[in-house]
């Protein structure tokens, strides 16, 4: 793991599967539901040190990772919900860069972060286990892309970001002997 492209993209870059495989459905339904507490067993052993560590040069520190997570995935929890109660919404986008250089993302405990995305998942698996097929066809708008995303595209690709940024953590652990 030593070109900067492959820290960057450990897993490789998000590419569509057939997201209308209830295989794969359950598959990522699945990673919804484990990622807080395999997340959590990763880090939590983790000194200051450690997580003020950036995974790659010029790369986020694990601590930013983390609140990166916390912050992304009550976004998209909330663009679930926005899809299935609205017609085609268009979401708001954000900084997601700029939010990571915050002050609660760069010197707080991760504790919070931690918190929250197990309280998020454990919500949003619930919702996930309730959808019925037709529910996972609902789309919202992203207006930078201007494009329409369909809930099951939008699960397979926060799947993958679940494994992506947890893949970052890892190779670290891996590659620094922790």
């Amino acid at each position: 793991m030593n070109t900067i492209e492959s820290k960057k993209f450990p897993i490789g870059e998000f590419k569509e599967k057939n997201t209308q495989c209830d295989i794969e459905l359950d598959s990522h339904i699945k990673v919804i539901k484990n990622f807080p507490e395999k997340l959590k067993k990763l880090i939590e052993d983790f000194s200051d040190q450690q997580l003020d560590t950036p995974y790659r040069e010029g790369g986020w520190t694990v601590r930013q990772l983390v609140n990166h997570l916390a912050d992304s995935h009550a976004n998209s929890f909330i663009r679930f919900k926005l899809a299935l109660t609205e017609n085609n919404p268009t979401i708001k986008p954000y900084d997601e860069a700029r939010w990571a250089e915050l002050q609660d993302s760069v010197d707080m405990s991760v504790k919070p972060a931690i918190r929250m995305l197990k309280g998020i998942h454990q919500r949003w698996y619930h919702l996930l286990k309730t959808l019925t097929n037709k529910q996972f066809e609902r789309t919202f708008r992203h207006p930078e892309k201007e494009i329409d995303y369909n809930l099951r595209y939008y699960l397979a690709l926060y799947a993958w970001h679940c494994n992506h940024h947890f893949a970052h953590i890892e190779n670290l652990k891996l590659e620094k002997g922790w």
